[in-house]
This record gives C-alpha cells, structure tokens and sequence, in this order.
C-alpha cells in the first residue's frame, strides 16, 4: 500500500505530459508556459511534503496518508471542470499538495519497519510504485487524451484515489514508532484501520480491559503519549536537514542529477513532436522505455547495497541483527550506499551527453529511446541510493528526512524545467544537454567527499544527539 501510494505524485506529473500541446492550444498560450504548469507543480511538490512529514513524525503516517488524499481528489474533481489556464495553474499546485507528501510518507514506513541491513530492499520495493508510474503514466495519459480528451485524465485520477482510499482506511496500519513504538502499542482509536479496530476490540471483549493494559509497558505508553501531543506542523525542521555538512552535500547533488533526469523527461513530447510529429498516444508510447528503466532500477540498486552493506560487515566483524538492528556507529554506511551509485552516476552523465547529440542529428527513433531506458536506468538507481542514504542519516524522523529531499530537488528540478526549451532554442539540444551533462560531472567528487568525511559529521550529529537526549531528560 505504501508503494501504491507513492505512484499517485509521478502519476500525476507524467499522465499530464500527453496532453501538454493540446492544453497549450486550447488554452492558447506558449509551451513556456504550460511548463509553469510542470513547474508549480514541482514546487509544491517540495513544500507539501515538509508540512505533512512533520505531521507524519509526529502524529503518525495514517493521519498524514488520509489528510493528503482528500486534498487531492478535491483538486482532481476541480481540474476536470476547470476551462481557464489560471484554474489549470492554481489546481495544479493544489493537485501535487495532495499527492506529493505519499513518497516521503513511504520511506518512513520503511524506516518504521525495516533495519539498515534490510532497508535497500525494503527501499526497492517502497519506491517501486512511484517508479513504475513513468512507465505507464504516459500511456494511459495518451490513449485517455486521444481518445477521450484531456478532462478524462483527470476523472481517471479521482477514479484512483477513490480506489486506494478504501484499502487505506480498511486494512492500512499505522506503523509511526513515535505512536506504536515497536507495534506493541495499539494507536489513537482515530487512528486505526479498520481491521486494527476490531482486532482491539475483539482482544478487550475477550481478555478484559485489565488484560490488554498489561500487554504492553505503561512507561512506553506513556512516554509515546507525550510525544504524541499535537502541534502545529513545522516545516522548519526540514531546514535544520539541509544545514548538516553532509545531509546538506548529499541533499544539493542529489538535486542536480534530478534536474538532469526531470529535464530530459519534461521536454520529451516537444522535442519528439518536433522531431518525429507524434501525437499524444505516440508521446506516451515514447516514454516506455525510460518507464521500463526507472522501474526495473529501484530493486536492482537495492538488491546492490543490501549486498554491499553484507560484504562490508563481514569484512568489518559486524554482526547483522535483522530484529533489533545494528550498532552503525563505526559502520562505513556511505561506502555501502554510494559504492553503488558511482557507476550508475557515471553511465547516467555519459548517456546524457549522448542523448543531447543523438536528438541533434535526428537519427531513428530507436536511438533516443534507447538513451530514455538507461537514463531511466542509471539516474533514478542512483536517486534510490542517495535517498537510502538520507534515511539512514535520518531512522528517527525519515519522513521530515525525505520532505527536505524533496523540497531542494523539486526546488532546483522546477527551475531547470522553466527553462529547458529556451536552453534548447538557445543553446541547440546537443550543447543543452552537454551543459546538464557537465552539470553532474562538475558536483560529482561530492559523493567522494561524503565517503571519505561523512561517517565523521555523522558521528558529530550522533553525539549532540545524545548529549541533547541527556540534557532534556
């Protein structure tokens, strides 16, 4: 269910693509400005997700998932209705608030449930459902706005939602360890699935109240209780991510090579409509192949650093406890993470350059496509990597961990696809995406410094942790 969550923001982002020219002739306006369309929505995409991570890590994920949802089947309904660029925009906006904060919400059920040995995996399997969406989003947004019409992407949407909030609210549990600690600890009756409920019910029928009190610990309950007290949501947290050396390092690369990715994708239909003269189904079949790389990438890097991270215990004399987790404090956590991410940098910057000069000389179709599958391939391998890393920085406030990710990669990706078609028209496609090429070559030695000074800044931030924790208590 997490990963069927997390499909529903690149879902919206890449069904839209299709349609992109027919909006921008019905509603008479540039391609530079129905990609502010694609830029608004970016940039809410990296705001929502530092409000409703707060609330996550505080309150707990199910709170969050439920509040998101509404909020996005709103914006849905009004966006099938709407006849003017200015609604198209606004509700845009309002669209990735809804559905952008599922990602982060994601990665914090895995911190939740899942230890670092494991978490690459867990990873893999979270993130593949918001990397399958630019597989199929673009399929489905071609035939609905061929054959259909644009409206009819986004009742499909709602269609969705509504779809997913039934499983949600039935079976869906809550997993936030500052509400159920280990799961031991049954949540706020508001906060329960529905199958949670009658499980609780049902214990309390059978054992009586005093019995089910005292399976858990009244200290933990109490301690959880207090941490549960609601607030309002502080999206400053999400900053004091940003300003740790190497959060912040980490954080600043890995935005650039998502420009890189969100560029080449953003400006796909124009350049294929110009190229080749595709319509809206033929620019949603043009994007199968890089659909197809980006899913098969998140299990593939997974699969990779759990197999790092075992070869580096090994040689390090550390036992992995898959039930309590391990003792990371002398671990080389960036060399299991970024040893993996290094090759798929290297393909992804190489594979750029290519593609900016295979578009030059307008070859076949098959040349370009072939570029889509390992730029979809390498980058977003390495996107999973890096945001793997984060969340280890991070296991007790991933949410609030992964909406700082967010927010600076939107942040940077939005500005880069604001202006990808004047630097095509500026520059010609070749020198464009030579740029961004050198681009992720230029910040590339941050992973190196990150290697080799990270485990120490993270040990920094381990020890004013526990001497705050100290403090405080």
């Amino acid at each position: 269910l997490a990963a069927w969550g997390g499909f529903f923001s690149p879902l919206s982002a890449n069904i839209y693509f299709p349609a992109l020219t027919d909006l921008a002739r019905e509603y008479n306006v540039s391609s530079t400005l129905m990609n502010l369309t694609l830029t608004s929505y970016m940039i809410f995409q990296g705001l929502a997700p530092t409000i409703f991570g707060d609330i996550a890590d505080m309150a707990g994920r199910r709170p969050a998932y439920i509040i998101g949802f509404i909020i996005y089947i709103g914006a849905n309904i009004g966006l099938a209705l709407q006849n003017s660029y200015a609604a198209l925009f606004v509700l845009r906006c309002v669209q990735s608030t809804g559905s952008s904060a599922t990602i982060a919400l994601g990665n914090g059920v895995v911190a939740d449930v899942a230890t670092s040995s494991e978490r690459g995996t867990w990873m893999g399997y979270v993130t593949s459902g918001p990397m399958i969406a630019p597989a199929i989003a673009p399929i489905i947004g071609g035939l609905l706005s061929e054959f259909l019409g644009w409206r009819a992407i986004f009742w499909f949407l709602v269609i969705m939602a509504g779809v997913y909030m039934v499983p949600l609210l039935v079976v869906f549990p809550e997993t936030g360890r500052n509400v159920v600690g280990n799961g031991r600890i049954p949540p706020q009756k508001f906060n329960m699935s529905l199958l949670s409920y009658l499980k609780v019910r049902k214990t309390a029928k059978a054992y009586g109240d005093d019995e089910l009190s005292r399976a858990v610990s009244r200290d933990e309950q109490q301690a959880l209780a207090r941490q549960r007290k609601l607030r309002i949501p502080n999206p400053l947290g999400t900053l004091k991510v940003i300003a740790q050396k190497d959060a912040g390092l980490l954080l600043f690369y890995n935005s650039v090579v998502y420009t890189a990715f969100y560029t080449v994708i953003s400006s796909a239909p124009y350049l294929f409509e110009e190229i080749y003269g595709f319509n809206d189904l033929q620019v949603g079949l043009a994007f199968i192949p890089f659909g197809v790389g980006a899913m098969i990438a998140p299990m593939t890097a997974g699969k990779l650093m759990d197999w790092n991270y075992r070869r580096l215990a090994k040689k390090c004399g550390l036992h992995i406890d898959k039930k309590r987790g391990d003792d990371l404090k002398d671990f080389p956590l960036e060399k299991a993470r970024l040893y993996v991410a290094i090759p798929m940098l290297v393909i992804g910057t190489l594979v750029t350059l290519c593609y900016g000069w295979i578009l030059h000389v307008e070859p076949s179709l098959a040349a370009p496509l072939v570029m889509h599958f390992f730029l979809g391939l390498c980058l977003t391998g390495a996107f999973n990597c890096m945001s793997v890393m984060l969340v280890d920085y991070y296991p007790l406030s991933p949410a609030t961990a992964t909406a700082a990710n967010n927010l600076v990669r939107c942040f940077m990706g939005a500005g880069g696809t604001a202006l990808i078609t004047m630097m095509i028209d500026a520059m010609g496609r070749g020198w464009c995406f030579t740029f961004i090429a050198g681009a992720i070559a230029v910040f590339s030695p941050i992973i190196l410094v990150l290697i080799r000074w990270g485990p120490k800044w993270r040990d920094e931030r381990r020890l004013k942790m526990e001497a705050h924790a100290n403090g405080s208590g």
